[in-house]
């Protein structure tokens, strides 16, 4: 090598910000190419990017820049990421090499800037350069990218002149996959059968078009075919034979297609164990998806996250959080999708402050701003009782969406906030692009309903039906007729589920409930036999005109109900009431006292009820549905499971700031709805209770409800 005294190489110890070589002012440079070569390729491992473009400079000068040594420089310029200066070097050059064609194309494709590397495919070939393996198997990720299926097409037929398609499995595997994103399951099953020797790449790739497509027999099928061939499938291949499991409902081929991933040996690989646990937990198998979890030796966040979302798909939301916080001891960090997940379990169990320090990891994570981590976070807040901080979650949100916005008219909605939800409404529907769907209108429906607002909810109603594209569903007449029914119009309310074509069981039974509410015995026996033709084993219909009767006093249709109940096998379920304390939650049902704090929760009740006499409270035993003595019928409703929570909340803290927070599963009923009222006022404590309709908020002797719900 001849570089004269003009350049002068520097030692590898030189600093990183300075050029490894220098360039004086020269009289004659010559080189050889195996000189530039070299430099090329000291180049590249550090990506120093001005070096190449001074080497660049001497290759012009020198004449080698359109010769043998192009593609090099070219390649060069991809690893050092200036894409811009390979294709400019490519347009440079008279007769690009098919490497240098190849490589831009790739790192095209690559990118995601497929609109440029089917640009570039195109005028090579107008150029006359033939495409080989490696330009089809980059611009055909390219045509799927851009879902262009005729120039797929167009690309394909060349593909078949020059012998590619069968012969090279490379090709014919780049076929099946474009095929299958582009949603063309027929071509890319049609390509498959004709490549002579079919591999491992090709029928995955096959699996995983039918897997996406939901064509789950057709994957299942290519899956058998693949391993009755002796073709040894590998960890992507099982992970959308799994999937497709999963959607097939069949749980003994999940389990043989489980049973030959451990003779193969994938126990441990990622992608395949996520839909292992995925499987497991569509069929409900929780002991399976649990043991499959804990086979593997390094989980990560993808697989922690499989198995607390598959726990909280059925119901086993504190066994999740249990997860979650040996998650966090361990090396895997949660991902936005985790804590959504998470905090959808608090809501659920109605657990504000584990939901409020999730809420801080996200902060800390900087995911609290993502939609979905957000809107998860909404809905938590209002389920919890906290409508406030739903609405200071929502504020925080970088670009609020329309799934975010239906959250929080919805947490408005479980709060008795009604104004607050219509104003937010009008602001979707007047002042923002977004497109209302069949959720916003369910949630501002149910935000008048549980606020009594009857006439905006009828104005909203008549909008929905009259202004909008959207199908009106059962739902939102289901909160109409509640709307109209619990207001007291319930001619009005029947009126409007006779005018639905095939009004369902839930229809009528809303109506019924109504009836409950008013005591129309006869109108309410008339909707018992609709419902009865709709769902003829359904018990919460037998129990609700059981109530009626009851309620007006009828205790031989009372017996009579609950012998036809005996008959058909149908049991009302207890009244229950949680309450978390310390992050632990204790449950309560009507007139058991089998917690272990029993002989105190009752002294503490005692002491709540003497305290409410004294301020005016009358037992209302009208809502005692049992034939019994007064006493008796009194005495019974200290013992409703609400009762019970709230008087172990009052003891076990004493700080008056603190809320006590009580859910129930059933509605809450009217005597210990104004027993609360008047234990606030003693105790001077604000009290929030969620029942199956809505959220109470006791404080200072009044309701958040306005007594109506």
């Amino acid at each position: 090598m001849r570089l004269n005294s003009f350049i002068h190489f520097r030692n590898c110890s030189s600093s990183a910000s300075q050029p490894f070589f220098s360039i004086a002012t020269h009289t004659q440079l010559t080189a050889s190419s195996p000189c530039f070569s070299s430099l090329i390729h000291q180049c590249t491992p550090t990506k120093n990017l001005s070096d190449l473009k001074i080497v660049h400079t001497h290759l012009v000068k020198n004449g080698f820049c359109h010769l043998s040594l192009g593609h090099k420089l070219i390649d060069s310029y991809l690893k050092c990421g200036s894409m811009s200066d390979a294709r400019r070097l490519l347009d440079e050059m008279p007769e690009p090499h098919i490497v240098s064609w190849n490589s831009v194309i790739s790192a095209y494709a690559s990118q995601n800037r497929s609109g440029e590397a089917v640009e570039l495919y195109g005028r090579m070939v107008s150029e006359g350069v033939l495409p080989d393996e490696y330009t089809f198997s980059s611009v055909f990720r390219a045509f799927s990218r851009l879902g262009v299926v005729l120039e797929a097409r167009r690309a394909h037929g060349l593909a078949v002149v020059l012998g590619l398609e069968t012969s090279n499995v490379f090709v014919g595997s780049a076929l099946v996959d474009m095929y299958a994103k582009l949603g063309e399951m027929r071509d890319a099953r049609s390509v498959c059968d004709r490549v002579w020797d079919q591999d491992v790449v090709l029928l995955t790739a096959l699996i995983v078009g039918y897997a996406q497509k939901g064509e789950d027999v057709e994957a299942l099928e290519v899956f058998s075919d693949m391993v009755r061939k002796g073709i040894r499938p590998n960890e992507f291949t099982f992970s959308s034979t799994l999937v497709s499991c999963a959607n097939f409902g069949d749980a003994k081929v999940g389990e043989s297609v489980h049973g030959l991933m451990i003779k193969l040996g994938y126990v441990s690989a990622v992608a395949s164990q996520t839909s292992l646990l995925t499987m497991y937990s569509k069929f409900g198998m929780v002991k399976e998806s649990s043991r499959a979890f804990n086979a593997l030796e390094n989980p990560n966040k993808i697989t922690w996250t499989s198995l607390i979302v598959g726990l909280i798909q059925n119901g086993k939301e504190e066994t999740s959080l249990l997860k979650f916080r040996k998650m966090m001891r361990s090396s895997a960090k949660p991902n936005s999708f985790t804590l959504s997940s998470v905090v959808c379990a608090c809501s659920r169990l109605a657990m504000l402050d584990t939901g409020r320090q999730i809420h801080a990891l996200a902060t800390k994570y900087g995911l609290d701003w993502r939609n979905y981590v957000g809107t998860a976070l909404i809905d938590m807040y209002g389920k919890c009782g906290t409508p406030d901080q739903a609405r200071s979650v929502f504020d925080a949100l970088v670009e609020a969406d329309l799934v975010s916005m239906n959250s929080m008219i919805y947490s408005y909605a479980l709060n008795g906030c009604g104004g607050e939800a219509l104003d937010l409404f009008y602001t979707m529907r007047d002042l923002t692009s977004l497109e209302l769907n069949d959720m916003t209108f369910l949630g501002v429906l149910l935000a008048c309903n549980n606020s009594g607002l009857v006439e905006e909810g009828q104005r909203i109603f008549t909008y929905l039906r009259e202004k909008t594209d959207i199908k009106v569903s059962s739902g939102h007449y289901a909160c109409m007729v509640d709307l109209l029914g619990r207001s007291g119009r319930l001619v009005e309310a029947e009126m409007l589920v006779n005018q639905v074509k095939n009004p369902d069981a839930v229809l009528w039974r809303t109506l019924l409930s109504a009836c409950r509410i008013h005591r129309a015995v006869k109108m309410a026996e008339r909707v018992w036999t609709k419902v009865l033709e709709l769902a003829p084993g359904d018990e919460g219909t037998h129990i609700l005109l059981s109530n009626l009767y009851a309620s007006t006093s009828n205790w031989s249709q009372v017996i009579a109900m609950k012998s036809t109940m005996r008959d058909m096998r149908l049991k009302k379920g207890p009244a229950m009431s949680w309450v978390e304390i310390d992050r632990e939650v204790h449950t309560f049902m009507a007139g058991d006292f089998s917690h272990p704090e029993s002989e105190k929760i009752l002294g503490k009740l005692g002491e709540l009820i003497r305290k409410a006499k004294s301020l005016g409270y009358i037992p209302d035993t009208s809502f005692v549905l049992q034939d019994m003595d007064e006493d008796k019928k009194e005495t019974s409703l200290y013992y409703h499971s609400e009762r019970l929570a709230i008087a172990f909340a009052l003891w076990r803290t004493s700080d008056k700031t603190t809320c006590i927070r009580v859910l129930k599963n059933l509605r809450v009923c009217g005597d210990c709805h104004t027993w609360i009222k008047f234990v606030t006022v003693a105790v001077g404590r604000e009290i929030i209770a969620r029942d199956s309709k809505r959220f109470h908020h006791f404080k200072n002797g009044s309701c958040s409800c306005g007594d109506y719900w």
